[in-house]
């Protein structure tokens, strides 16, 4: 009973039928929107255009007409500038905010550095500035080696090759050699 309660009880057909339905239910609402939109603007544009009676005018008044028109498009041409200006002001400033809260998440691409190659005292000169006159020499705290160091440890090397009577310490003779020698 356990596998019957899981099941669905709807056949696929059926689902098949709404999901038609439903998608042509969504055709006609974006069908609507569509009309609707087209409404509004052809609306707008009659309550703020209104028709040109062109007809019958004299010149003067065609040349009166097109100053008007003229001034009215520097008009919207000046908010359109504006906007846009706007438009661009908060997408930097959201581009901004982005790249705070990446910062924050500790979430964000780090560029490809490239190796200079400097020296410790140009790299000085260059975080401080003319005010470093002091040359760092970085070899002056490395550790000398002496060469009686050198020697005694040669002496060991010597002392201790493996190579050194192989055929002595082959075999089973090698090795009670090698353990008699140990005591």
């Amino acid at each position: 009973m356990g596998d019957d309660e899981k099941k669905s009880k709807m056949t696929s057909s059926r689902r098949m039928h709404l999901k038609s339905l439903l998608l042509s239910l969504a055709k006609t609402a974006l069908e609507k929107e569509e009309a609707d939109r087209i409404a509004e603007k052809e609306r707008y544009m009659e309550e703020h255009c209104g028709h040109l009676q062109t007809s019958g005018l004299s010149m003067a008044d065609l040349q009166d007409l097109c100053r008007k028109l003229h001034a009215k498009i520097d008009v919207v041409d000046e908010e359109r500038y504006d906007m846009e200006s706007k438009v661009a002001k908060t997408t930097k400033e959201i581009d901004d905010l982005n790249l705070k809260v990446f910062d924050l998440k500790g979430k964000f691409k780090r560029p490809p550095l490239k190796r200079v190659r400097m020296s410790a005292d140009a790299m000085l000169r260059a975080l401080l500035g003319s005010k470093h006159k002091v040359s760092m020499d970085l070899r002056a705290n490395l550790k000398q080696v002496k060469k009686e160091d050198t020697e005694k440890e040669k002496d060991l090397r010597d002392v201790g090759d493996w190579r050194k009577n192989i055929e002595e310490k082959a075999g089973m003779e090698g090795r009670k050699k090698m353990f008699e020698g140990a005591e």
